[in-house]
């Protein structure tokens, strides 16, 4: 029997540094289960501390990122108010221990979803409005040798996360059609879509509200949506900035110092 508690607290150990060894180094058997019994206890342990959850982040959405990773399925992670930085704002050197920059869509909830239809678009009516938004994914494991159960385990690898100032419509959008370009410093150093999201980031919402409900946990008004990845995720270092620029939702960005 897997001690949950045990790598919990060994997750958690980590944030300070250095990486761990995987999971399935000690635990092969563990199963997505535990994966998730994991994650939870750490989130329950930080919400005892005093940590303010604010939403849900969503990942490995894009195909690439899941053949980055050698994974595919989606997962989803817990997003603190201690995780967002301000738009244009600072990540200081040493904050992560292994930093990745993706470019995505990120919705805000104008009410709670307590059940989910067949057809995604019946979704949009539960967004009051969406942001083009930077995700810093970071790794407790080392090396990001990581397989599902590695990622579910830390959180779905949740870092940091940026929304742009300016908040947008659902109607003036479009999800699925809308071009990603990415640029670290000037460079453009990932590309994609809205279709890299699942198809359209609505899919990927409705799989999380759907996997929430199941755990008897759904998804409430305000709460912040980080949808997925919309292309390939790009290692950060200290003196980078990250601009992503997203069709229809103007740009996002930040700096590492």
């Amino acid at each position: 029997m897997i001690d949950h508690q045990f790598h919990a607290a060994n997750l958690r150990s980590a944030y300070a540094g250095p990486a761990i060894a995987p999971l399935r180094h000690s635990e092969p058997q563990a199963t997505e289960d535990d994966a998730y019994a994991i994650q939870t206890l750490n989130r329950d342990h930080w919400v005892q501390e005093g940590r303010r959850i604010v939403g849900a982040k969503i990942g490995l959405t894009s195909k690439a990122v899941q053949q980055q990773l050698g994974v595919d399925q989606p997962d989803f992670g817990v997003l603190f108010a201690d995780m967002q930085v301000g738009e244009d704002g600072t990540i200081t050197s040493g904050k992560l221990l292994q930093p990745k920059v993706e470019a995505e869509i990120a919705f805000r909830l104008g009410r709670d979803i307590e059940s989910v239809s067949d057809d995604p678009s019946t979704l949009a009516d539960a967004i009051s409005c969406a942001f083009p938004a930077l995700e810093i994914v970071d790794s407790r494991i080392a090396e990001w040798d990581i397989t599902y159960a590695d990622t579910v385990a830390d959180n779905a690898s949740a870092g940091m996360f940026i929304l742009g100032d300016q908040p947008f419509d659902l109607q003036d959008i479009d999800l699925a059609g809308c071009c990603m370009r990415m640029e670290r410093n000037g460079v453009v150093a990932s590309e994609g879509s809205g279709a890299a999201c699942l198809g359209n980031p609505l899919n990927a919402l409705t799989w999380l509200a759907s996997i929430r409900i199941g755990h008897g946990e759904p998804l409430q008004a305000g709460d912040i949506i980080l949808s997925g990845a919309l292309g390939p995720m790009v290692p950060a270092v200290s003196g980078d900035k990250f601009t992503a620029h997203i069709g229809g939702m103007g740009s996002v960005s930040v700096d590492f110092t």
